[in-house]
């Protein structure tokens, strides 16, 4: 009898141990259920005070109810900032979590090139069983690395039958870009090659980028709705705001009635007979009201205002029926539980406040970018965060989310806790900033500062030596800069100390400043466009239409 039972007893132990070792084994190699899918879609220019989820006037005229459907169902931050407000630093930013001066691509203008033999996050999730993606819009260059797959658009795309690039070679598709990128992520996240891995995939929008133009599902849709106008639409720049008044992105100046916004005999370029049978209905009705008033001064700027914010929130639709594509698309396959879904912008932009459309500024529109990431099961639905995050913090929570070791020379700071609901002891207390694109188009001078929970501090350099300080409790819009009053002395002390100290941790300084000037000026010589940007705004804008011309002619 013993005996049996000493045999019963190692059976069942060896059969214990193998189905241990097979556990074992099974987690080993098949971790997927345990690190999540991430989809990151991103658009271009997008506003928050364009998505209805952060509230504002346009919140009940021009809802955007598939975005906000992430906040709903996770989180919305109200104080995500970008480290340079502009189209391409923003990508490269976020894909090695490394400040402008670092990853080398510091502005659009001379055509700084990307270099892709750095560490990126996604070559790193591929290293820890990630597939990776990104279609749509890229503008780092035509040939990324760390990606399994890429389909995207050259340089910055258009949205009427545009161009691809994927490792194939260059072709053309008739369709709008938004749709186009959509349908495109979706096919890949159906064909991917393995099921069982888990994938990151970045679908990257043109929209609502410059000049706004609705696809062929939205012209129209706001032609009857009159748009309530910021109420600083004809901001004098006064308050010693020197910078400022130097500016050339005025909606009144620097908005072109033919290109931006469509008043234009000419047909538009790029559609087809379909396209523009279409488009024409919708154009020149207005065209011809547009003819017969013939507006002039602030009635001009009022018109413009409204055209532009008709087009631009037309563009706006389009990506959130795309996002409301991918979250079906989630559900009907099973995948949404286990798929982080994160909504952002490249940055912000301006939607007439200061008489603005654009970026670029340390100011807060501009500054300031949407971020929603819903991730059910980890992330509280309805859940609103007020920290100083950052997209130089976004490489570095998708690694630690994905359980990657993070390279050291990243500079975010994982938000995964944020994201746990835990309130991490420290966590950032000011946010840098630098942007480098001048001369420019815009006039937007150098300048680089800090921003707090109160306070921002702003130096503006170059051909310029300006300081600007904003108390933004009490001046939210910031309308008055109180530098050197005395009564901001103290804070403006602790606030020089503070943008020094963040200067020093993140590796920026006065001559590598000097260093870049240096190199500015030597490729201003090779391109003809940088000089444009230096003349008075009509001239500049006639030479640059007739450069233009000259290049789509050939």
């Amino acid at each position: 009898m013993k005996i049996k039972k000493l045999i019963y007893s190692t059976i069942l132990g060896l059969a214990l141990l193998t189905l241990v070792k097979c556990k074992s084994e099974k987690t080993e190699t098949l971790p997927a259920p345990q690190r999540p899918n991430i989809i990151f879609i991103m658009s271009d220019d997008h506003a928050y005070q364009a998505i209805s989820a952060y509230g504002g006037e346009l919140a009940e005229i021009a809802p955007t109810p598939n975005i906000d459907k992430l906040a709903d169902q996770g989180m919305r931050f109200n104080r995500c900032m970008v480290t340079n407000s502009i189209c391409g630093p923003s990508r490269a930013t976020i894909l090695t979590g490394k400040y402008s001066h670092l990853n080398g691509f510091i502005d659009n203008t001379i055509g700084s090139k990307f270099d892709f033999s750095q560490q990126t996050f996604t070559k790193v999730l591929q290293t820890v069983g990630y597939q990776t993606a990104i279609i749509g819009k890229l503008h780092l260059g035509e040939t990324p690395t760390g990606f399994d797959y890429f389909d995207i658009l050259p340089d910055q795309g258009d949205y009427y039958n545009p161009t691809f690039i994927n490792q194939d070679g260059r072709y053309k598709l008739e369709g709008y870009a938004t749709e186009i990128i959509t349908d495109k992520t979706i096919e890949w996240l159906k064909g991917r090659k393995d099921s069982e891995q888990p994938f990151m995939v970045m679908m990257q929008h043109k929209a609502p980028h410059r000049a706004w133009e609705p696809g062929p599902n939205e012209l129209g849709m706001y032609e009857d709705v009159t748009f309530p106008e910021p109420e600083s639409l004809f901001d004098d720049y006064s308050g010693n705001r020197d910078a400022a008044e130097l500016n050339n992105m005025t909606i009144s100046k620097t908005m072109y009635i033919d290109r931006d916004l469509k008043m234009s005999d000419e047909p538009r370029r790029g559609l087809n007979e379909q396209q523009l049978s279409l488009w024409d209905s919708v154009y020149k009705p207005v065209l011809d009201e547009f003819k017969k008033t013939n507006p002039t001064g602030e009635d001009l700027v009022r018109f413009k205002y409204q055209r532009y914010m008709k087009d631009y929130l037309s563009c706006v639709s389009a990506v959130d029926k795309s996002v409301g594509k991918v979250l079906d698309y989630l559900k009907e396959n099973g995948l949404e539980k286990n798929t982080i879904v994160v909504y952002t912008s490249d940055q912000g932009f301006y939607l007439g406040e200061h008489g603005w459309f654009d970026k670029r500024w340390m100011y807060k529109e501009s500054l300031r970018t949407p971020l929603l990431i819903r991730w059910p099961g980890v992330v509280e639905a309805k859940t609103v965060n007020n920290d100083l995050v950052s997209n130089l913090d976004f490489g570095e929570t998708f690694l630690d989310i994905a359980g990657a070791e993070i390279p050291a020379e990243m500079q975010g700071k994982s938000m995964l806790p944020i994201l746990k609901g835990e309130k991490p002891n420290d966590w950032r207390k000011a946010h840098y900033y630098h942007y480098y694109e001048h001369p420019s188009e815009h006039n937007v001078m150098r300048h680089y500062g800090i921003t707090t929970d109160k306070y921002k501090l702003i130096h503006f350099y170059y051909d310029i030596d300006h300081w600007e300080l904003f108390d933004l409790e009490k001046d939210p819009d910031e309308m008055q800069n109180v530098y050197n009053d005395p009564d901001y002395a103290e804070i403006q002390e602790q606030l020089h100390k503070q943008l020094e100290e963040l200067r020093a941790e993140y590796k920026d300084n006065d001559s590598l400043n000097q260093q870049f000037i240096e190199e500015y000026n030597e490729k201003v010589k090779e391109n003809p466009l940088i000089e444009y940007w230096k003349l008075a705004p009509d001239e500049m804008q006639r030479l640059y239409r007739e450069y233009m011309q000259k290049q789509g002619e050939k």
